[in-house]
């Protein structure tokens, strides 16, 4: 009798409630900063569907959606263009056509953006004015970036490195800048955050999370500008997919767009169209950034070597942070009595990468298929294996370097 009451109210809980409104599941990488208006203005025209939105780290969310979208989120939202490249390449978005004739596709550009860093307006720092800039003395222990297996805004501004000055050269440039790097912040919110508690002098991040805050912070775009398009898509396993639609609708039309200058939002407009007429709205910088000769993007590439390139940095740089910065203090203390070919192959030693980039391609499409986000997290034995070989070689190259240093040292001692 116990078992049948039990059946009983398990089976009522399942049936539809009368009178019960539709609701529409959003995961998104935006702050709720950025989501709020778009909440209030589909309330507004969409009364009778609430609106449910969960904010996650891209990597988060992209792991979510790929072990099933349980959870029945009908629509992912985030600035990350790996991100969809990799959810499309395993079918996590509806059929192109979900929303019918002359509706939006199941995956839609809606804003542009690209990354360089900031400062506080009240900073007496010298603001850097280009990427070189940022592996100068004067920055040493006064930089901040967030971990790329926690934000797809630090991956994409890794893969832009590394697109734009080639593999070898573009990790140099890395592992040099992390010389000069004090925190490695969990979020790509906690960069903006540090800089208003003066955690931190400067820090890498997404125009529009330090754009929205322009009365307290300063950014620069790096250079040369590669603009990237954020974008929105209605998910498989969705269960409002027809609200699904009416949500990317809303945020193309003309109102949608428009709402991204706003200050707490501060992002550009996809629309050409919309960003022409909303141009004087737009942040300093922005217009001059969108002017210029820009790269594009390769998220195919990027995401070819998302997991092998996330799993490198955490190797190199994360699990070995304070080590890597006392090395860089060891060779700038002898670049100052020293130079020749000595310091020039310790140079090699402190900017070499021990992983090829065709190693780094194949090792992603051997984590399943490039699926896996962070280091060691649903690799399997095979992937474990790749990280222990690369943290072994890694180890090799560090204790190459420490020894060539106190080769230096000690003849500087004489």
């Amino acid at each position: 009798m116990h078992l049948l009451r039990l059946t009983l109210i398990l089976f009522f809980l399942t049936l539809p409630r009368m009178g019960a409104a539709q609701e529409l599941r959003v995961l998104t990488s935006f702050p709720p900063e950025f989501s709020t208006p778009y909440v209030a203005m589909w309330d507004q025209a969409a009364p009778q569907t609430d609106i449910r939105v969960l904010n996650k780290n891209t990597v988060a969310g992209i792991d979510e959606i790929l072990r099933g979208n349980t959870r029945g989120f009908d629509v992912f939202w985030a600035s990350s263009p790996e991100a969809f490249e990799l959810l499309s390449r395993h079918a996590a978005f509806a059929d192109p056509a979900v929303c019918g004739k002359g509706g939006p596709r199941a995956v839609e550009p809606f804003a542009l953006s690209s990354v360089g860093w900031a400062r506080r307006v009240d900073s007496s720092l010298f603001m850097p004015a280009d990427w070189d800039d940022l592996l100068r003395p004067i920055y040493r222990d006064k930089i901040a970036m967030a971990r790329p297996t926690r934000s797809g805004t630090t991956h994409m501004m890794l893969e832009q490195i590394l697109q734009v000055r080639g593999w070898n050269d573009g990790w140099a440039y890395i592992l040099e800048l992390a010389g000069n790097i004090s925190t490695l912040t969990a979020r790509s919110y906690g960069v903006p955050d540090g800089l208003k508690t003066e955690r931190f002098d400067i820090g890498l991040t997404i125009d529009f999370l330090a754009q929205s805050q322009r009365g307290v912070l300063d950014f620069r775009y790096g250079r040369p500008v590669v603009m990237t398009a954020a974008r929105v898509g209605i998910l498989k396993g969705g269960r409002a997919s027809s609200a699904a639609c009416d949500f990317v609708h809303m945020l193309l039309s003309p109102k949608g767009q428009r709402t991204l200058v706003a200050p707490e939002i501060s992002r550009i407009p996809y629309n050409a169209s919309v960003r022409s007429d909303v141009a004087p709205e737009l942040p300093d910088g922005i217009v001059e950034a969108l002017d210029r000769a820009r790269l594009d993007y390769d998220a195919g590439l990027s995401s070819d070597r998302y997991w092998a390139v996330n799993t490198l940095f955490d190797v190199m740089v994360t699990d070995m942070l304070v080590e890597r910065r006392n090395l860089w203090r060891r060779f700038h203390a002898l670049a100052d009595t020293h130079n020749g070919s000595d310091l020039r192959a310790i140079r090699a030693l402190l900017t070499r990468v021990p992983v090829t980039g065709n190693e780094a391609i194949k090792a992603s499409e051997q984590t399943q298929n490039g699926v896996a986000t962070s280091t060691l997290t649903g690799v399997g034995a095979l992937g474990r294996n790749l990280v222990q070989d690369w943290r072994d070689r890694v180890m090799d190259v560090t204790q190459q370097t420490d020894h060539a240093l106190r080769a230096l040292e000690e003849q500087a001692d004489r």
